[in-house]
């Protein structure tokens, strides 16, 4: 009974961290609350996967009848209908608070304002262009390297993002219009966090997982750092761009490594 109850405890702090994350659905009997969400962030890394295997199924299928560079667009298209766009947001209005505020005041204010701004469209425009290309180089070389780059890189990213929860502070703003974010996390949150990105490196070979580990812990030394001097520390939209990055970054190491 004991071992019952606390799996449903951690299927319920799942289904907390995918309803965070995505648009999918989750059971009516999911308990929400601040002190649960905290705790989800230890899934925030499984919910990538889940959209990993969800991004590279619709690009299995498409690539049976479609030419690789418009499967690969349909994949992402999956990827962001699942996630309704989320981090694609944090990075705009990350990019619009830092290039267009000079205070700290300043891009606290831009970056929760709705509107899209010129820096941020930037951002985004190419973001996407720039992951289409990477994943058709991918598709190219094999469908199995595009998928474990799907993969791969929704998990990891969101183990990266995540885990700044842990060392960062959160800047906080109540006027906000972002919906509630996980704003502590435990070492043994942090632990799971993490085992659950170890886990998708082995989809790589050896060297390939190497690199990927040591750059993406160059890339959270080198975000945390801009956060701080921007903002002194971490928002919503900050994780949902430090996500974006390191997504970039994994695709682009596993093109140069790990098909090498």
């Amino acid at each position: 009974m004991f071992n019952l109850y606390r799996g449903l405890r951690q299927l319920n702090l799942f289904f907390v961290a995918l309803s965070f994350f995505t648009r999918l659905p989750i059971p009516s009997w999911v308990v929400i609350d601040a002190e649960k969400l905290n705790q989800s962030s230890r899934y925030f890394g499984v919910v990538g996967l889940a959209i990993g295997l969800i991004s590279g199924l619709i690009f299995w299928l498409a690539q049976l009848v479609l030419p690789a560079n418009i499967a690969v667009l349909l994949a992402m298209v999956a990827g962001v209908l699942a996630t309704g766009a989320f981090h694609e947001d944090g990075l705009a209005d990350t990019a619009d608070g830092f290039g267009g505020g000079w205070s700290v005041e300043d891009k606290l204010r831009i970056m929760k304002d709705s509107r899209l701004g010129s820096y941020g469209a930037l951002a985004i425009g190419l973001a996407l262009l720039l992951k289409w290309q990477l994943l058709v180089e991918l598709a190219l070389y094999s469908p199995m390297a595009a998928i474990s780059g799907f993969v791969v890189a929704h998990t990891l990213s969101r183990v990266l993002a995540a885990s700044l929860i842990f060392s960062e502070k959160y800047v906080r703003d109540d006027s906000g219009k972002s919906k509630p974010l996980a704003q502590q996390q435990s070492f043994n949150d942090l632990l799971i966090l993490l085992a659950s990105g170890l886990f998708v490196l082995l989809w790589l070979n050896g060297v390939a997982a190497f690199a990927l580990f040591i750059i993406l812990w160059c890339v959270r030394f080198l975000l945390g750092s801009l956060f701080r001097r921007q903002i002194g520390g971490y928002t919503g939209d900050t994780l949902g761009a430090a996500q974006q990055v390191s997504e970039i970054v994994c695709y682009l190491v596993i093109l140069v490594v790990g098909l090498s």
